[in-house]
């Protein structure tokens, strides 16, 4: 039986929670078919659900169809809640997409069109109340093209079906039809999205969608080794901590233990009634007892974390009752931070910050603390959440070296584009221990890293460990924490920041009438473009700031007469205009903060002591690498060389030269080899790429306009050298920063081209080689990278820098072109010259 996870994703009121009744109904699952603005439906039995005719929590079900059992999470279509639905995506096998056939697609579909994307899950679409729209197919096939042009309804012709993928369209060419298994592949692969239509509450169209499950769905293969994704965190009527998880390969048992905690039941859940299980295994989605360390996006054996992209852009503070136990309310809100982690929470003396989606997230916020854990609670109005980038690289240096303790840790701290977030990377120059870099790399990961400027969260970089020490007898697994968070933290106080404010794209739709008024309102930001005009009702796109959009609503309501809308359709960040304005106003000092210390704890005769961060660079054990790294500027003096000095550089690099006469060529061929004879190897010249290309002021210059351009422009030169040198050659480009990139490695005539893999720089690929490489070739590396030159020359091969490799490029080039021309002379055509002068 075949065996899938799919989950309803939607904006909010398309009908996701009725089509899950609906599906449930039409297999025979339920045996009443309940309605959301009954109040009865099978999922949505949480009080505020029924009251509010919205999910807020994600609901799992499953029900069999023919040789299928599938497995269903109905995830919240409100904007406010798009955190629970993010967590159910890293779970899915397939989504089924539900849009409201009376409006089309809205804004927040386009966020979770994004999320789908971003998690590569395959879609299947749904266009729900058929029955009551005006708008015609056609109409609603064109306003879904804007999420994808692979949106195909499956009422065409295999023709246009197969036009969609080139392996459907070769089957088709020579057989004429498509396989089920081919359609289902290329939905697999995100090259189809299939479209179906109908009204979930008259089961319209609910039989057509179950059987295009079937037959257009692939299961995964069965994977023997334990893995697991969890997804969720809750707790049950009696507040029994459950927690949510995919098996993705392998079996989980009862009493099974997960890093060191014990598994006291396995629930299988359908709603909100569950049946005990005694194992899980590939596919099942369980809830676990008993298991208190796990959270949301962690996984189990096999896998990797999952962070949410989504980021809630507005602070809020919230204070106890007066009468309230302060220790309550704080337990209260852990239990709540846990189940959201998008919460972000954190505890101060006497209340509590968390951030928030929406006006509605903070409503359901007072009633679950008062339903759950009876505490009144206020809420005030919010500020922004900023974020901190940098704008210069820098190297962080971190020290811990109280008594009996020891770690240096070394990170290089990088700007990337905006939207980037925090990448992470591993250059570790030195024999620090792999066990100590993997302890670094977790530090890294571990914790949400805060900026100098405000206390805001840093994004938007690339932070690379490029060294560290311990020490034999003194170091800890802790001590590594302490050393990495102090050298993210001196590495921000030696660079300048930049603060970072939330923006929204948003989407206004408004009475044509109120086109003046809002265009004056927005006139201090970019201005709004008319996306659709149509009557009396326009619809417009623009980007501001968070701050103001946040405040505008109910201005927006004012000026329209409850007429106007606005959804909000991405978060982006951008640095604010009034930097020193808002770092007066948070008023933080990076100094007294004790928790994220700039400075480093070094030791003198038994004591530690504390050295500001402006000092640490004065003490550290370990050089700065950053400085190695920088390329020198080379001033080359005419200098004049003997022959015989020549020579002796020659024999010394590639041994003694043999010189023939023309009997040597012509004379018979010995039987044997004489001992004493000098095997030369052959000659490998490893190019670092780019390196090269920004040392030659051509290249270069042609890199500003076309960097692909370069790149061609110097494979084309050497290998024109090359053949003039004779040697073989690979040349190296940097292709890290691509991401999913594998590295590839391809023959262009016979020189060797590599392009590295996500992660690998050139100086690393190239340093890998020549070690691997050395002593069965001659190894010769151009490069003008100071430090890779000194690790080469470890390995046994030759260094020259991009400036000499020009050098001989040209002496080489007009040597051969004098030899041609010696060789092939110039031969007078006397007809043509007589008719010239004539």
């Amino acid at each position: 039986m075949k065996q899938l996870t799919l989950g309803m994703v939607a904006h909010v009121d398309a009908g996701k929670t009725t089509l899950s009744e609906s599906l449930l109904y039409t297999t025979g699952t339920i045996k009443h078919q309940g309605r959301v603005d009954h109040k009865d439906t099978f999922l949505d039995y949480n009080t505020q659900e029924r009251e509010r005719g919205i999910t807020i929590f994600s609901k799992v079900s499953s029900l069999d169809y023919k040789n299928n059992h599938f497995t269903f999470i109905d995830t919240p279509g409100h904007a406010d809640f798009s955190g629970e639905m993010e967590r159910a995506l890293s779970v899915l096998d397939y989504a089924i997409v539900i849009i409201n056939g009376l409006d089309g697609v809205q804004a927040h579909t386009k966020t979770i069109w994004n999320l789908l994307e971003h998690y590569h899950v395959p879609a299947f679409i749904f266009v729900n109340k058929m029955d009551l729209t005006h708008y015609t197919k056609e109409e609603l096939l064109d306003s879904l093209s804007q999420l994808s042009p692979h949106i195909m309804d499956m009422s065409a012709s295999e023709e246009d079906i197969a036009a969609l993928d080139e392996e459907m369209i070769e089957e088709y060419l020579e057989t004429g039809f498509l396989k089920d298994t081919s359609i289902a592949k290329a939905i697999s692969n995100r090259h189809l999205y299939p479209l179906y239509f109908g009204s979930a509450l008259k089961n319209q169209g609910v039989d057509e969608l179950l059987d295009a499950l079937d037959r257009y769905t692939l299961e995964k293969e069965p994977q023997t080794e334990l893995s697991a994704q969890v997804f969720k965190i809750t707790r049950d009527e009696r507040g029994e901590r459950l927690v949510f998880i995919k098996v993705t390969g392998g079996r989980l048992h009862v009493r099974d233990t997960i890093h060191d905690e014990k598994i006291h039941q396995i629930r299988l859940y359908q709603g909100n009634r569950y049946t005990l299980v005694e194992e899980a295994s590939q596919n099942d989605i369980v809830a676990l007892t008993g298991i208190k360390k796990l959270q949301a996006g962690d996984y189990i054996g096999l896998g990797h974390v999952i962070h949410s992209t989504l980021r809630p852009s507005m602070l809020y503070s919230i204070q106890p009752s007066k009468e309230a136990d302060i220790n309550h309310f704080f337990s209260s809100l852990k239990v709540l931070g846990e189940e959201e982690p998008l919460l972000h929470l954190k505890l101060f003396d006497d209340h509590a910050q968390v951030s928030l989606m929406g006006e509605v997230q903070i409503d359901i916020l007072k009633q679950l603390m008062k339903d759950r854990f009876n505490e009144d609670i206020t809420v005030d109005e919010g500020e922004v959440a900023y974020l901190e980038t940098i704008k210069e690289p820098v190297e962080g240096v971190g020290h811990f070296e109280p008594l009996r303790h020891y770690s240096e840790v070394h990170l290089y701290l990088e700007p990337l584009p905006q939207g980037s977030g925090l990448v992470f990377d591993n250059q570790c120059q030195n024999n620090l221990e792999e066990r100590y870099q993997n302890l670094i790399m977790t530090h890294l990961q571990e914790k949400e890293h805060l900026g100098v400027l405000t206390g805001s969260p840093i994004t938007d970089m690339k932070i690379t460990l490029i060294g560290g020490k311990a020490h034999l007898k003194h170091t800890e697994g802790g001590d590594f924490r302490e050393a990495t968070y102090r050298a993210i933290r001196q590495g921000l106080k030696m660079t300048e920041s930049v603060i970072l404010e939330p923006y929204y794209k948003y989407e206004l739709v408004i009475p044509t009438e109120a086109l003046s008024k809002v265009y004056y309102a927005l006139e201090d930001y970019p201005t709004p473009t008319v996306v659709n005009e149509n009557n009396d009702i326009t619809t417009l796109h623009g980007e501001a700031p968070v701050l103001f959009l946040t405040h505008y609503q109910k201005e927006l309501l004012t000026s329209t007469k409850g007429k106007g809308q606005l959804f909000f359709l991405d978060t982006f960040y951008a640095p604010v205009e009034n930097q020193e304005e808002v770092i007066t106003k948070c008023d933080y000092d990076s100094e007294s903060d004790l928790d994220n210390p700039t400075g480093s704890i070094f030791c003198s005769h038994g004591a530690g002591y504390y050295v500001p961060y402006d000092e640490v660079r004065e003490k550290i054990h370990l050089p700065l690498y950053s400085a190695m790294k920088q390329e020198h500027t080379y001033t080359h003096n005419l200098v004049h060389i003997s022959d015989e000095e020549l020579k002796r550089v020659y024999e010394r690099t590639y041994g003694p030269i043999d010189t023939k006469l023309a009997s040597d060529y012509y004379k018979p061929k010995q039987d044997h080899v004489s001992s004493n004879t000098v095997q030369v190897l052959d000659e490998y010249l490893i190019v670092d790429g780019y390196n090269v290309i920004f040392a030659w002021d051509e290249l270069k210059e042609l890199a500003k306009e076309n960097l692909g351009s370069a790149r061609d422009k110097l494979i084309d030169i050497l290998m024109s050298y090359k053949g003039y040198r004779g040697c073989h050659m690979i040349l190296v480009f940097d292709a890290y920063k691509v991401p999913q990139n594998k590295g590839k490695s391809q023959m262009y005539h016979d020189m060797e081209i590599v392009y590295t893999k996500e992660g690998q720089t050139a100086d690393a690929y190239i340093e890998s080689i020549t070690k691997q490489m050395a002593g069965q070739y001659r190894l010769v590396v151009a490069t003008s990278d100071n430090l890779e030159q000194k690790i080469v020359l470890g390995h046994g091969a030759t260094r020259i820098s991009s400036r000499e490799l020009l050098q001989d490029v040209i002496s080489r080039s007009k040597i051969q072109k004098e030899e041609f021309e010696r060789k092939n002379p110039q031969m007078h055509s006397y007809a043509f010259e007589d008719l010239k002068k004539s």
